[in-house]
């Protein structure tokens, strides 16, 4: 076999085996084949070193824990939500996970892989955020997180720069290099169209759905997400907050909230018995 033939199909067999999904099926029906071509560990690993150098960035500039109300807050909301990340998969429960809560003015709040969550206080003040408002947001970021939507993504840009480079060897052997390189940049785009923009809105769907489901088992009441994402959409004018630059929230995506409901109120109901 040729090189060059060697290097396609190698990029096809790691690109055809890598599919797997990482959640089992719950009433979110949240059930796509995921493209992982990274190991959860390696992402888990680097996704804390990320988190340790943040806290201590925040424990330097005094910014980490500042309000022990808020932070007992925060955690008791998260753990209550993590106990139910069990319907999704095993082995959550036995993530490493931390809670924490930085003193900054962003709209915002994350989970990273491996369960490593960050709050900020801009987001439980400019928006008084209720109990079940915070389970909304966080809720749905852990959902990221057992998703391993960061692994997705950061597998997704591994495969398309090995992808193009193996595209560029095979191109190089072309009797027409401007034919080839035109090629190089359709697959490109193609690319990006392909995996980013549609797994992109599927992320943020499945984070919804589980996110919802998430809330409800844990007894929040699952309504809070719509006038979660209705105050967010008031936060900044014609400058959104930081949250909704990645999280776009339009009376579209409130509907659909709104649809999503009925199916995981019997959940919460359960829960108020």
């Amino acid at each position: 076999m040729k090189k060059t033939h060697f290097v396609a199909f190698s990029l096809v067999t790691v690109l055809l085996s890598g599919c797997a999904t990482t959640t089992s099926p719950s009433a979110s029906g949240v059930e796509r084949k995921q493209f992982m071509m990274l190991s959860e560990a390696q992402v888990v690993s680097m996704s804390t070193e990320s988190y340790l150098a943040t806290l201590q960035e925040a424990s330097k500039k005094k910014t980490l824990n500042t309000n022990p109300a808020q932070v007992k807050r925060v955690r008791t909301i998260s753990q209550k939500l993590i106990q139910q990340t069990v319907h999704f998969r095993q082995d959550a429960l036995n993530w490493k996970w931390e809670v924490n809560v930085e003193q900054n003015d962003q709209v915002n709040a994350y989970c990273m892989p491996g369960g490593k969550i960050m709050v900020y206080t801009g987001l439980i003040d400019k928006l008084k955020a209720t109990d079940d408002e915070l389970a909304a947001v966080i809720g749905h970021e852990i959902a990221h997180a057992l998703r391993e939507h960061g692994r997705e993504r950061m597998s997704i840009a591994y495969a398309q720069q090995a992808g193009l480079l193996g595209l560029a060897v095979l191109a190089g052997t072309s009797k027409n290099q401007n034919a080839a390189a035109v090629g190089v940049q359709a697959a490109a785009l193609g690319s990006t169209l392909f995996f980013a923009l549609p797994n992109s809105r599927e992320q943020e769907r499945e984070a919804d759905r589980m996110g919802l489901e998430l809330s409800a088992r844990a007894g929040y009441n699952p309504n809070a997400a719509v006038s979660l994402w209705q105050k967010m959409s008031q936060q900044g004018g014609s400058a959104p907050p930081e949250f909704l630059s990645t999280h776009p929230s339009n009376e579209a995506r409130i509907n659909e909230l709104k649809s999503m409901i009925p199916s995981v109120m019997p959940l919460y109901r359960a829960t108020q018995k």
